[in-house]
């Protein structure tokens, strides 16, 4: 796929969020996809006869389709100057974590292979974005995953924040208030019964947060 026309960010942007749906989501679906994109199913279910009919996607049951490897080359690629360019701008240029993935959305379709060299070398290759997301292996390789939801975590628990499920703006803006970014220690003090609240502790502070937030927040036990 050459050049970088609309049409061609389009198929990126689709292929992206079929990889992401594949390997950090619920699976990929029509209503999933639309969902994601912020399109209408109709506009989801064409888009991916085309990109099946280029070879880009392949169907596995009803309504729910994978990767190709020629769609994962591309979807990889993206992701890769996707994520490294959100490294760029909050590592380098000092932009806030919660400002970054709209202007990495428009990056990632203009970095070249000599440039991704070059920010790789910038950055001391990261593995992971600002958010905690792996950067994939250019190799196609699946990329380690680590964590599990702060949710799960019983009273007691001492973990690090490893990432961030969900980028919204408000909740990437909240949750670097309070501290809970990737490397942070966190204790979990209490959890409310009946889907209450979870009770943390953040260096000196401590923090009641949803249970909802605290299904974003990805901990491990390091």
């Amino acid at each position: 796929m050459s050049g970088h026309s609309h049409f061609a960010e389009s198929i990126e942007e689709y292929l992206e969020a079929v990889y992401r749906l594949e390997r950090e989501g619920p699976g990929v679906t029509t209503s999933g996809l639309a969902a994601s994109l912020g399109v209408a199913p109709a506009s989801v279910s064409g888009m991916l006869k085309k990109l099946s009919k280029e070879g880009y996607v392949e169907p596995v049951a009803r309504g729910e389709v994978r990767l190709t490897r020629k769609g994962l080359e591309v979807a990889v690629r993206v992701i890769r100057r996707h994520r490294l360019a959100e490294r760029l701008l909050t590592d380098v240029l000092g932009m806030p974590w919660d400002e970054v993935h709209g202007e990495a959305c428009m990056l990632e379709h203009a970095i070249s292979e000599r440039v991704e060299e070059r920010i790789l070398e910038l950055l001391g290759h990261p593995a992971t974005c600002p958010h905690g997301h792996p950067i994939p292996p250019r190799d196609l390789s699946d990329p380690p995953r680590d964590g599990a939801p702060l949710s799960q975590e019983e009273a007691g628990a001492s973990v690090m924040v490893s990432g961030v499920a969900y980028e919204a703006q408000e909740i990437l803006r909240y949750l670097g208030e309070i501290g809970l970014r990737p490397g942070a220690r966190v204790r979990v003090l209490e959890k409310a019964p009946m889907g209450g609240p979870v009770t943390v502790q953040v260096g000196d502070e401590r923090h009641a947060i949803s249970l909802e937030l605290a299904r974003m927040v990805m901990v491990s036990a390091k």
